[in-house]
């Protein structure tokens, strides 16, 4: 260990030191389960339900906690133990370009990271989700999603890192890395849906009906023209529910799990889609995109000030700087600040979704369908009603339950005309 390395002092201390929180808000978040259900659930829940609830948030918070602490041992000792130093060696005797160097080193780490993954994903797939019956995953669909993630990273990540990796050899090289990347994800983010997502799941146009015509008249109402309402069939990996929007322009679509819309009621799901819509009325969608990119160029630049920084490759002890380690090690470097980064994003999301169940209140006339849909997602998700404050913090992107019920409750709605709902 070289403490004289500032680099490496840091790193050390911030890695550890997040990993600490981390252990201390699950810790935290066992601690405060309470074995009495909530008084205002208790027309939702029975005894049965709410202690499965509790044995599944126990046993999913004992899981993180001890793949968490395995995964940073063997990163600690990959490290610490020369792995870097020893990685690059092997990959600079094979011969290579720096660019087919950097696409080969940065490959082999993203599978061996996967490797190492793999099997605390397949425990908690058909081990904890399989015992609290929300694993509906064949070991072929599981096998063969990851396969397809794989051909998606080579045939799109592949040629996007080897852009990235020849760009840093210019100078400016940040701001065209930036320029890349951007148009890469505005260009993903509109044909994603139509291309990227049926390869993983089949997608069904909504039949004729009453849940068609309310979606319909709920759109219109709100202004929002969209290309298609589809049936997700998310029941063939997990019995969860869950609605989405994805899309931009006249390419929006709305999704619907199978699972959710054979768990709600009619006038539970068109409140459900409202509050989809308020996050697009909102400019919920469009905010999150562009503060995405703009932390994507602060990365970039960052990153082209630590490029081959000699002190952060010897704080791993690499002795010859490459461009692709420079990638890898600032990603670590920067962990730290994307700590911080995601407290802030999750607090900011948590607003978002205040702020969409009152879109959502307003446009189907009041609070009633959304409280009642929430709940039923609450009680067939198994979600933790007590998490605690710390946890609520650092991670959750979505208001606690009962604090979004209470914010739905206290707050005065009326109906609106379509006008004053766009």
């Amino acid at each position: 260990m070289n403490f004289s390395n500032p680099y490496f002092t840091v790193l050390l201390i911030t890695f550890l030191l997040v990993q600490g929180i981390e252990m201390l808000a699950t810790y935290l978040n066992l601690r405060a389960l309470r074995p009495e259900l909530p008084a205002e659930f208790a027309d939702i829940y029975d005894a049965e339900k709410y202690q499965k609830s509790q044995a599944y948030s126990r046993e999913s918070s004992h899981f993180d906690m001890l793949s968490s602490t395995l995964r940073m041992l063997i990163f600690l000792g990959f490290w610490l133990g020369g792995g870097f130093g020893w990685f690059d060696t092997l990959v600079r005797g094979w011969g290579l370009s720096e660019l087919q160097m950097g696409l080969a080193g940065i490959s082999l780490l993203y599978l061996g990271n996967s490797l190492i993954s793999l099997p605390f994903e397949i425990y908690d797939t058909f081990v904890i989700e399989q015992k609290h019956g929300f694993n509906k995953t064949t070991p072929a669909t599981f096998v063969l999603d990851h396969l397809k993630g794989l051909l998606l990273g080579a045939l799109l990540g592949l040629p996007l890192l080897a852009l990235v990796l020849w760009l840093f050899t210019f100078q400016n090289a940040w701001l065209y890395a930036w320029g890349a990347t951007t148009v890469f994800t505005l260009i993903m983010a509109y044909v994603g849906p139509a291309i990227i997502m049926p390869m993983f799941n089949k997608f069904t146009p909504l039949e004729d009906g009453d849940l068609k015509s309310a979606v319909n008249s709920l759109a219109q109402r709100c202004g929002f023209p969209f290309k298609e309402v589809s049936i997700i069939d998310g029941s063939k990996r997990s019995s969860r529910s869950n609605a989405f929007f994805a899309g931009f322009g006249r390419n929006k679509r709305i999704a619907l799990f199978d699972t959710l819309v054979a768990q709600q009621t009619v006038p539970e799901l068109v409140a459900v889609l409202a509050h989809e819509i308020g996050h697009f009325k909102r400019r919920h969608i469009v905010q999150r995109l562009v503060l995405s990119l703009v932390q994507m160029g602060v990365w970039f630049f960052l990153l082209g000030i630590f490029l081959k920084n000699s002190g952060l490759f010897a704080a791993f002890g690499v002795a010859q700087p490459s461009v692709y380690l420079s990638l890898v090690f600032f990603l670590m470097l920067f962990q730290p600040v994307q700590f911080l980064l995601g407290i802030v994003l999750a607090w900011w999301s948590r607003k978002h979704e205040y702020e969409a169940d009152a879109y959502a209140s307003a446009a189907v006339g009041g609070p009633d369908a959304m409280i009642s849909a929430l709940r039923k997602l609450a009680r067939d998700n198994l979600s933790n009603l007590t998490p605690h404050a710390l946890s609520v913090f650092l991670h959750y992107s979505h208001p606690p339950l009962r604090e979004r019920l209470a914010a739905l409750k206290v707050a005065t709605y009326q109906l609106q005309t379509p006008a004053s709902i766009n």
